[in-house]
């Protein structure tokens, strides 16, 4: 197997760490493992954690912080043929994540990235189970995108070009001497999906490996999905002119039968305790994320830039 060099980002990440440092330790991996880390601003103890078990450690200013740049930033620092990117609270299942993982950029160097499945943690509600359930990085079946011919991939519908891009760098690995060629755009979120994009029509492919899988999820405010899902369909309206949320009419009907499904899935749940808890945040939800899908393509059209929402 190839050397990898992991690219951690945090900030205020103590209470994951510690299991996250852990499980990279723990692979059963035969090659040399570096650790690069960027935090951005932590005051938990997260500076002290790393300062102790990473190979290299930066810093930058939150103001400052970007997905795509911030990554590029890290990046330089690493010194590997791979580099694993992950998150602080993307926790490694098993001792084999990191090489199946790996497997499909040291079987075909052609492969410029591969991601991992996700998982939701043992605690995660309802709701977000069912979410999860529905993303592309849970699903157990491998994928393999490429892009033949650029302008088949231009006559493709746009959901259809969306997913041939899908990656997630909640957990994802790539080669870095691809990533030379094509460092990741400074933009507000997606860095991901608009860089698949440009590896495939550049000749090369990526992969799903969801036999390396990470316990990954969040209960996160409504107020603060609103404001992610916006962000996300912006982008997804500007790369590939995806709308999942055409119309006022069809916002109301999401939001009915988003209302519906999250009412059944509460209902369904253990304990009238954890349902009284959940009721609230999954009918704000239910709103939340179908305007978010609205909103964020509106903008998109509209070119309104949204570079100002910070913290997502």
């Amino acid at each position: 197997m190839l050397d990898v060099s992991v690219l951690l980002l945090t900030r205020d990440g103590a209470a994951t760490l510690p299991r996250l440092l852990d499980a990279l330790r723990e692979q059963d991996y035969g090659a040399a493992l570096e650790i690069v880390a960027v935090d951005s601003g932590s005051v938990d103890g997260t500076i002290e954690i790393l300062r102790a078990r990473v190979d290299t450690l930066l810093t930058v200013n939150p103001a400052d912080f970007n997905h795509g740049e911030t990554r590029n930033v890290g990046l330089g620092a690493t010194t590997k043929p791979l580099v694993v990117l992950i998150v602080q609270d993307a926790i490694p299942a098993n001792a084999a994540w990191l090489r199946e993982l790996v497997r499909p950029l040291h079987d075909d160097g052609q492969v410029a990235a591969a991601w991992s499945r996700q998982v939701p943690l043992p605690d995660a509600s309802r709701i977000t189970r069912m979410h999860l359930e529905r993303w592309l990085g849970a699903s157990a079946a491998p994928r393999l995108s490429a892009v033949d011919d650029r302008s088949a991939f231009e006559r493709m519908r746009p959901w259809d070009r969306f997913e041939l891009c899908a990656l997630d760098n909640v957990c994802s690995c790539i080669r870095r001497s691809v990533w030379e060629r094509h460092p990741f755009r400074r933009v507000p979120i997606g860095e991901d999906i608009e860089w698949a994009r440009d590896v495939l029509l550049d000749g090369y492919r990526v992969a799903y490996a969801p036999d390396s899988m990470v316990q990954h999820s969040h209960e996160r405010s409504a107020r603060y999905e609103l404001m992610r899902t916006l962000l996300i369909h912006h982008r997804l309206r500007t790369l590939f002119g995806l709308s999942t949320v055409p119309s006022v009419f069809s916002l109301a009907r999401s939001i009915a039968s988003s209302a519906r499904a999250h009412a059944a899935c509460v209902r369904e749940g253990a304990g009238a305790d954890r349902r009284a808890g959940e009721w609230s945040r999954a009918m704000a939800l239910s709103v939340a994320w179908p305007l978010g899908q609205y909103v964020g393509a509106r903008l998109a059209d509209w070119s309104v830039r949204v570079d100002g929402i910070r913290g997502i």
